[in-house]
């Protein structure tokens, strides 16, 4: 199964925001990276929920790293360059005396647009910090799922540790009720549903395994949007193929006559990240009608190239008006882009391909 290029549109602005758009949280910290917003409607404005990755200054002699401690305020650890003990050929994880620890640290950011290409600051919307132990090294990648009135957001948790999903409500953007870790270490890529079915809350999300198993897509039932079970996997890599090393859930699965279409990412192993799309059953959501061969949208563009860490195009958020899925992607782990797909088309690409799965 193959996507004409033809129905990729990429906004020619992009890309729509780079980290000198965004002011650092202090003056001691500098914005490194924008990547992969959720996105929601709130108040007649198209809202991002940016990533915000950040380092602190550093100098010749010294390597200095930021974490958030018990009251979601940062401090920072230095080591010695010349330390034995220090590894830090990697840009983006260093390691000292056996314990990991991230280059950069993530904190989530709010900005809305009236046209949803020309995003601002408002006033009086915070960011949201890591908090407590489970979230020293950051918060990232956030969805957005809207039932009701009630926003939720499943984020990825970063600390020591590992790295689970949280999950915070709001219905103002000003309040959060954070409800804590629902799936624990290692577990990321987190949508809910924005509907219920059979009464039930369900969720995708990718646990991983470095011995057995792999980065595959999961799907998880709930009554109360905590306590999750009935754990079942739904896609799994494939050998040879474009996402052969990993794959993950993008944003909310997207309500369609012909099941809920879910647009993913997948990476070979050579790191580079694209995009294809799961069609899943309406009231059986564990079975797959219909899997991308092929990707429906690849990097190619300079800024999908080259960036933080290039050849990477990587989604976790979008809004949808009528047929058009208005995409909102991280690029080369730097910038924020947008691009937009027809619903039709994909639908039509994949009830061709069923054969493919």
């Amino acid at each position: 199964m193959s996507i004409n290029t033809a129905f990729v549109k990429r906004a020619l602005a992009n890309p729509i925001l780079r980290p000198r758009d965004i002011n650092p949280s202090s003056e001691n910290m500098i914005v490194e990276c924008l990547l992969n917003p959720g996105v929601f409607v709130f108040d007649n404005k198209i809202w991002l929920l940016l990533r915000v990755a950040e380092r602190t200054k550093q100098t010749d002699e010294q390597i200095t790293v930021p974490i958030y401690n018990e009251q979601g305020q940062v401090e920072f650890i230095s080591f010695k360059k010349k330390d034995p003990l220090l590894q830090a050929t990697d840009p983006r994880v260093l390691n000292y005396d056996g314990k990991d620890y991230l280059t950069t640290i993530s904190h989530l950011r709010l900005v809305c647009s009236d046209d949803g290409k020309n995003f601002y600051e408002p006033e009086g919307y915070k960011p949201i910090y890591g908090q407590g132990q489970l979230e020293e090294y950051g918060i990232e990648d956030c969805r957005v799922t809207q039932i009701g009135k009630t926003y939720l957001l499943t984020y990825t948790m970063v600390s020591s540790l590992g790295v689970g999903v949280g999950l915070m409500q709001t219905t103002d953007w000003k309040v959060f009720e954070r409800q804590g870790m629902i799936f624990p270490p290692h577990n990321k890529d987190c949508a809910i549903f924005p509907d219920k079915i059979k009464g039930k809350y369900y969720a995708l999300h990718r646990p991983s395994s470095p011995q057995l198993g792999g980065n595959y897509i999961w799907l998880a039932e709930s009554n109360d949007l905590i306590h999750w079970g009935n754990n079942k996997c739904i896609a799994t890599t494939r050998k040879g193929e474009w996402d052969s090393a990993r794959l993950g859930a993008g944003a909310a699965p997207i309500k369609t006559s012909e099941g809920w279409l879910e647009i993913y990412h997948g990476a070979d192993e050579k790191h580079r990240y694209c995009l294809g799309a799961l069609l899943l059953d309406l009231y059986n959501p564990s079975k797959v009608i219909a899997r991308s061969k092929e990707p429906i949208m690849v990097p190619e563009a300079e800024y999908e190239l080259t960036g933080f860490f290039g050849n990477v195009i990587f989604t976790n958020g979008h809004y949808v008006d009528e047929d058009i899925i208005h995409i909102y992607y991280g690029a080369s782990d730097e910038v924020i882009c947008q691009v937009d797909f027809s619903i039709k088309n994909i639908l039509n690409s994949l009830l061709k391909a069923k054969s493919c799965l």
